[in-house]
């Protein structure tokens, strides 16, 4: 009787430490990004995403009057890369004032007589592949 009741404690016990079975939970991630930033003269295309002053971007990121776009929220042609000034660039030791957000481009070509590019970037931000690339053209 004493053999027959401990083996009985031992399935009880035994019976208490197994662990359930396992449940599959369905785990899945949605990133909304939003709306691209209203900026008048454009924003940067890599993150924070802050709007860019006026003379970082050369006329072919403009068509119509609108910014085709840069990061997550370009709309133009792929691959594209377009002419920028790097002095407005603080990856490159800008410091200067941005423009408030909400503001939109209202302009014309006229507007960029005082650019002065000195490097090619594509949509997101990197430097052109090789010298002498001279941008996508201009995009509606």
């Amino acid at each position: 009787m004493h053999k027959t009741l401990g083996i009985a404690a031992m399935a009880v016990a035994a019976a208490l430490f197994v662990s359930p079975a396992k449940s599959h939970a369905q785990v899945s991630l949605g990133i909304n990004i939003g709306p691209a930033p209203v900026c008048e003269y454009g924003y940067y295309g890599f993150a924070p995403y802050r709007c860019a002053p006026y003379g970082y971007y050369g006329p072919e990121w403009f068509g119509g009057g609108r910014f085709v776009g840069a990061g997550p929220w370009y709309r133009g042609d792929r691959p594209f890369y377009g002419s920028v000034n790097r002095n407005f660039d603080p990856r490159y030791g800008y410091h200067g004032a941005y423009p408030e957000y909400g503001r939109e481009f209202h302009g014309s070509p006229n507007n960029f007589q005082d650019f002065h590019g000195n490097a090619y970037h594509d949509h997101n931000g990197y430097e052109a592949p090789h010298e002498g690339f001279h941008g996508g053209g201009e995009h509606h």
